[in-house]
C-alpha cells in the first residue's frame, strides 16, 4: 500500500512538472511567434484597391486604371446565396468559431498523416479569418511559423472586427482567376452578370474557385471545374442553405460561361492619357491605380469623333499630294497560298479601319488583290493615280501611267473599300458573249478598293469652350498606336503668323484703330552694333501695297506691316501681350518674335484665341471637371466658384441661380471684339477664305513658318475654339508653297462644318462701347456712295475715321508714341532687344 501511494505521488508530481513545463513552453512559443506580428487593427479601416474610372462629359466610359480589377461590394449588398456558397466551400463554422476551427484542423491533420510520404501539398484547414490574415498581413510561404502566426492573427482579428466586416474583406479581396479580384469582378468575368442575377449553380462555381482558381478554369479544365462546382452545391444542400431539389437542379445545369461584354468606350487615347497624367501628378500613381476615383472629364464624344476624322482626313490629303512610298512589305505568293502568308504579315500601326491586302496581279485597268480571309477584290487604276513616286523635300515624280508603276504582285498594301460600280449589265447583248467583254464585266463586278498609305506627317487638333477653358476634344497625332507623343500639349513649335493678332491688339490698345494706315513696303531693323540687320519678307516677296489699313495687315498676313507696326508699338509691349495671353512664359524681345519665331504649343495658342472671342477673360484649359473618391465625395472640382443655391434645391420653375463671374480680365473687351471682327475678315476676304464654305460666323488666322515647316489655323465661332496644326515631328519642310491655308485651314473647316451642322448661325457678341461704322476695307475710310466693298468696322468712340491719312511708315505716327528710328525707315535698336536671325513666320 505504501508503495502504491509513493507511485501515485510520483505521478502527481510528474504531472505537475509536465504541466508547468508545458505551460512554460506554450508561453514561450506564444511569445516567440507573437513578436513582430503585423498590425491587424489596420484592417478596420482597410480599403481594397479598386478601379479608377474616367468618364466623358456625357457619362460614357473613357478609360479605367487599376492594379487589380476589382469592384468593391459592401456586405449588405452581397446576395445570401453567394455568401452561402463560399461558407459551404470554405468555412461552414465561420459565424461560430473564434478565428480558428480546431475540428477542421484535427481533420486536416489526420488527412496529412495518411498522405505522409506522398509528396502532396498539405491539406488546408484555414478559416476565412485565417485567409484574411494571410492575404492581407502575411505571405504565401509554406511553413509552420507562418501557420502559427496566421492562427494568432485570426484570433486577434476576430476580437477586433465583426464577422460581417471580416467576410466583406474576404469576398472583395480574394483572387478568383481570369484577372478578377473579388466576387463582383468574377461574376462579370465568368457570367457577364451582376451578383444579384447569379443562379445557385453560378454562385456555387464562384465558391469553388478560392481553392485553386487556375485548376478550375472552365475553359481549360471544364470537367474539373464542373466537378468542383457540383461538390460546392452539394455542401450547400448538406449545410441547409438550399434544398435537395435545388441542388439537384443546379448540378444538372451545364457549366456555361459567357464572355464579359466590355463597356462601350469612348475612343480618345490622347485625351485619356492627358487625364491620366494629371491624376498621377495630383495624387500619385498608387492612388491613381488603387483609390477608385470616379473622374468626370470635359470630353464631348461627338466633337471628339468629328475632330479625329477631320485631322486624319487632312493629314491623309496632305500625304497623298507628296507621293507613294511603296508597299508595306513584299511576299512571294501564289493564288493557292496567299491567305496563309498574308495572315502572317505584320499589320502596320496606325492602319485603323484600313485592310491589309496582297497584290495578286496587275493589268491595264488596275490590280487584283486578296485578303487573309480568302476574299478578293480590285484596286482600279483611278484609285491609285495619286501614287506618284516620292522624291526629296516633299517633291514627287511623274504620275503613274499604269498599275505596274505603283504596285506589283506580292506587294502588301493597305486598302479601303469604295462604292462599287454596278455590274456591266448595260453592255450590248452581242458583246456579252465575247471573252474579253466577259472578263471586263467580271472585273467591274469585283469589290473595289482604294489604295491607302499611312501619313508620315503628323499634327494636332484641339477644341475648347472659350468661356470656361474646358477642352472638349483633342487629337494629338494621326494615330496613338504609332506615337503617344501629343502634338497638342507637348510639341513646342513656331506659331508663325498665327501670333499676329496679339501684335495688332497691342497696337489697338495703344492708339491705333482697324483703319490706321500702315506702310506695306520693305522693312529693315537694326539690331545693334556689330549685329546683322533683320530683313523680313512678305509671302509674295515682290508685291507691296503701300499704305494699307491695319485690318488688311491681318487679313492678308502682311509681314512688312506687322514688323513695322511692332517696331512702333515696341517689342516690350508686344511681349507683354504674348505673355499675358499665355502663349509664352517669356518672349525674347527680338524682332523675329513679331512674326512668330518663338515656340508654343497648340493648346496654349488655342487658349489665347479663346480669350479673344470670350471678350478678354482669362481661361485655363482643363480636362477634368470633377473627381469623386470611392465614397462619392467630391475631392476636386474645376469650377471652384461658390454657389450655395446650385445644389440641394427643389425645382419650382424659379430662375436659375446667378453664378459669379470670377474670371480675370486680361484684355479690353472692346479691343478683343475689334480683333474678332478683323479675324472674321481673314475668312471673308483674306488668307482663310477656304473656311468660308462652312457658312456660319467664323473667325481665325492662318500661320506658316520659315521653310514651310509648320502649318496652323487657329479660329473660333462665338462658342467654340478650334486650333489645327500640321507638321513633321523632325521639323523638316512640308514642301514648297505648303502653307497653313492649304493644310491646316481645311482641317479647321471640316471640323467646324460638322460641329456646327445642326446649330443655328450665331453672330459674335458685341460689347458695350463699340461703334460700328460703314467703311471701305481697302482704304479704311468712311464708305462713300458707289464703293463696291463696304463693311461695318468696329471703333471705340472718338476713334472713327475723320478723313486724315496718317501713315505708319517706320518713322512715327500722329497720336502714337513712336519707337526711335534711323534714316530710310530703319528702326533703331530698342532697349533689351537681343540679336536674331531668320524671318519668323511667312504667311
Amino acid at each position: 500500500m505504501k508503495l502504491i501511494k509513493l507511485l501515485l505521488g510520483a505521478f502527481v508530481v510528474l504531472g505537475l512538472v509536465v504541466t508547468v513545463l508545458g505551460g512554460g513552453v506554450a508561453a514561450l512559443a506564444y511569445w516567440h511567434f507573437s513578436r513582430g506580428l503585423p498590425d491587424y487593427k489596420q484592417l478596420a479601416s482597410y480599403e481594397p484597391p479598386i478601379v479608377t474610372r474616367v468618364h466623358a462629359g456625357d457619362g460614357r466610359l473613357l478609360a479605367e486604371y487599376a492594379s487589380e480589377r476589382r469592384v468593391f461590394v459592401p456586405i449588405a449588398a452581397i446576395p445570401p446565396r453567394v455568401i452561402d456558397a463560399f461558407l459551404a466551400a470554405e468555412d461552414k463554422n465561420f459565424y461560430t468559431h473564434p478565428g480558428i476551427d480546431p475540428i477542421s484542423m484535427l481533420r486536416a491533420g489526420v488527412t496529412d498523416l495518411a498522405r505522409m510520404g506522398s509528396g502532396r501539398r498539405p491539406s488546408g484547414a484555414s478559416t476565412i479569418t485565417q485567409q484574411v490574415a494571410k492575404n492581407f498581413l502575411l505571405t504565401n510561404e509554406l511553413s509552420l511559423e507562418r501557420k502559427v502566426k496566421e492562427a494568432l492573427l485570426a484570433i486577434r482579428i476576430e476580437e477586433a472586427l465583426s464577422k460581417d466586416r471580416i467576410l466583406e474583406l474576404y469576398l472583395n479581396e480574394i483572387y478568383l482567376g481570369g484577372g478578377a479580384y473579388g466576387i463582383a469582378a468574377a461574376a462579370l468575368n465568368y457570367f457577364n452578370k451582376p451578383l444579384d442575377e447569379l443562379t445557385i449553380a453560378e454562385a456555387g462555381f464562384l465558391g469553388a474557385l478560392p481553392k485553386a482558381p487556375n485548376n478550375y478554369n472552365p475553359q481549360r479544365f471544364p470537367e474539373a471545374a464542373k466537378a468542383r462546382r457540383d461538390w460546392v452545391v452539394g455542401r450547400m444542400a448538406e449545410d441547409g442553405y438550399i434544398t435537395a431539389a435545388q441542388a439537384e437542379t443546379a448540378i444538372a445545369t451545364p457549366l456555361e460561361t459567357r464572355r464579359r461584354e466590355e463597356a462601350t468606350l469612348v475612343r480618345a487615347p490622347f485625351f485619356a492619357e492627358e487625364v491620366r497624367r494629371e491624376l498621377s501628378q495630383r495624387y500619385g500613381d498608387k492612388a491613381l491605380y488603387e483609390a477608385g476615383f470616379s473622374v468626370r472629364t470635359s470630353l464631348d464624344p461627338a466633337l471628339q469623333a468629328v475632330a479625329e476624322r477631320a485631322l486624319r482626313d487632312g493629314l491623309v490629303a496632305y500625304d497623298r499630294k507628296h507621293g507613294w512610298r511603296g508597299a508595306t512589305a513584299h511576299l512571294d505568293v501564289t493564288p493557292q497560298d496567299f491567305q496563309a502568308k498574308l495572315a502572317g504579315a505584320v499589320r502596320p500601326a496606325g492602319a485603323g479601319d484600313w485592310r491589309l491586302a496582297v497584290v495578286l496581279a496587275d493589268d491595264a485597268e488596275g490590280a487584283a488583290i486578296g485578303f487573309a480571309d480568302g476574299a478578293q477584290g480590285r484596286i482600279p487604276f483611278e484609285e491609285m493615280r495619286w501614287a506618284r513616286p516620292e522624291l526629296d523635300d516633299q517633291r514627287v515624280g511623274p504620275p503613274p501611267r499604269q498599275a505596274a508603276d505603283v504596285v506589283k504582285p506580292g506587294d502588301v498594301v493597305l486598302v479601303e473599300p469604295v462604292v462599287s460600280d454596278k455590274p456591266a449589265a448595260d453592255a450590248k447583248p452581242e458583246a456579252k458573249d465575247k471573252p474579253e467583254a466577259k472578263e471586263k464585266a467580271d472585273k467591274k463586278g469585283a469589290e473595289r478598293f482604294a489604295l491607302r498609305q499611312i501619313p508620315e506627317v503628323s499634327g494636332g487638333l484641339v477644341v475648347l469652350d472659350p468661356h470656361t477653358g474646358r477642352v472638349l476634344a483633342m487629337v494629338g497625332g494621326y494615330s496613338h498606336d504609332m506615337s503617344q507623343f501629343n502634338r497638342v500639349t507637348q510639341a513646342k513649335r513656331q506659331p508663325g503668323s498665327a501670333i499676329k493678332p496679339f501684335v495688332y491688339m497691342a497696337a489697338l490698345d495703344n492708339g491705333f484703330t482697324p483703319s490706321t494706315l500702315i506702310l506695306d513696303a520693305p522693312f529693315v531693323a537694326d539690331q545693334g552694333p556689330g549685329l546683322p540687320k533683320w530683313k523680313p519678307t512678305n509671302y509674295n516677296t515682290t508685291k507691296f501695297s503701300g499704305p494699307t489699313p491695319l485690318r488688311v495687315g491681318v487679313e492678308d498676313s502682311k509681314n512688312m506691316m506687322t514688323a513695322r507696326l511692332g517696331s512702333v508699338v515696341g517689342l516690350d509691349k508686344v511681349a507683354d501681350y504674348v505673355e499675358k495671353f499665355g502663349i509664352m512664359d517669356h518672349m525674347p524681345e527680338q524682332y523675329s518674335m513679331l512674326l512668330g519665331a518663338g515656340e508654343t504649343t497648340p493648346l496654349r495658342l488655342a487658349t489665347a484665341y479663346a480669350m479673344i472671342v470670350n471678350g478678354g477673360k482669362r481661361v485655363t484649359p482643363t480636362f477634368i471637371d470633377r473627381i469623386q473618391d470611392r465614397n462619392g465625395k467630391t475631392v476636386f472640382r474645376a469650377d471652384a466658384r461658390d454657389c450655395p443655391e446650385c445644389s440641394g434645391v427643389d425645382w419650382h420653375d424659379q430662375p436659375p441661380p446667378a453664378v459669379p463671374d470670377t474670371r480675370e480680365t486680361v484684355e479690353d473687351p472692346r479691343t478683343a471684339y475689334q480683333m474678332v471682327s478683323i479675324l472674321q475678315g481673314v475668312i471673308e476676304r483674306g488668307t482663310g477664305r477656304i473656311v468660308g464654305s462652312v457658312g456660319k460666323p467664323l473667325a481665325g488666322k492662318t500661320g506658316t513658318t520659315s521653310d514651310y515647316r509648320d502649318n496652323w489655323f487657329m479660329g473660333f465661332s462665338p462658342d467654340l475654339v478650334a486650333g489645327a496644326f500640321v507638321g513633321f515631328d523632325d521639323n523638316r519642310t512640308l514642301g514648297e508653297k505648303e502653307e497653313g491655308a492649304r493644310n491646316a485651314a481645311p482641317i479647321f473647316r471640316d471640323f467646324m462644318a460638322a460641329a456646327l451642322k445642326d446649330k443655328p448661325a450665331t453672330g459674335f457678341r458685341i460689347p458695350p462701347g463699340i461703334r460700328l461704322v460703314r467703311v471701305n476695307p481697302s482704304t479704311g475710310q468712311l464708305a462713300r456712295p458707289g464703293d463696291r466693298s463696304v463693311i461695318y468696322e468696329a471703333f471705340k468712340p472718338g476713334t472713327e475715321p475723320n478723313g486724315d491719312s496718317v501713315v505708319v511708315n517706320g518713322y512715327g505716327v500722329t497720336d502714337v508714341e513712336p519707337a526711335a528710328a534711323g534714316d530710310n525707315g530703319v528702326a533703331a535698336a530698342a532697349p533689351r532687344i537681343s540679336p536674331t536671325t531668320g524671318t519668323g513666320g511667312l504667311y
